[in-house]
């Protein structure tokens, strides 16, 4: 269990896919918008990394980019893989699927960490059962649509948690499934 951030500094975020090309970053540019939003975004120390190596180093895959921005959204930053320090650095590490949450609750195994780690849709108040955010890199404009939409109700019941309760955040927080 992680302690809360001390009130006079960000809360860290780390949004994790497998590549860090379609869904984190998405993730994090959707975060970071709706936080800008609300005037927020000096609370919030926000990152994305993918659990695979494949990717480090390239910009967000095209198709997610081009959701971003019939969306108003610009995806900056290139993918990099998770690193053991993040579980130490971040306050929350909210991963896109079930296997990525696996991923990274073994990379925390047997170490003492910081982070509370979770999936993004364990905020989403839609989800019916349905915890992950499907991976659309292997299909078509519609499935990087459907995901934008996902992670943006996911991100804005997230900040809704968070900005109600700035302890906020650790498990007993998620709406229950």
């Amino acid at each position: 269990m992680s302690e809360s951030p001390p009130l006079d500094r960000p809360r860290s975020v780390l949004f994790v896919c497998l590549g860090n090309i379609c869904r984190s970053p998405l993730a994090e540019g959707v975060f970071l918008h709706l936080a800008r939003e609300r005037g927020a975004t000096a609370r919030y120390r926000v990152d994305s990394a993918g659990t695979g190596a494949w990717h480090v180093g390239e910009p967000p895959d095209p198709r997610s980019a081009e959701v971003a921005q019939r969306h108003g959204l610009r995806l900056e930053g290139s993918a990099r893989q998770v690193r053991s320090e993040d579980l130490k650095e971040f306050d929350l590490i909210l991963a896109m699927d079930s296997e990525n949450l696996r991923a990274m609750e073994h990379l925390g195994a047997g170490r003492t960490i910081a982070a509370n780690i979770a999936l993004l849709r364990d905020y989403d108040p839609n989800s019916d059962g349905d915890r992950d955010v499907p991976d659309p890199y292997y299909g078509g404009t519609d499935g990087f649509e459907r995901v934008f939409h996902l992670i943006r109700r996911s991100c804005a019941a997230l900040l809704n948690v968070l900005e109600e309760r700035p302890s906020a955040g650790d498990t007993s927080d998620r709406r229950s499934s």
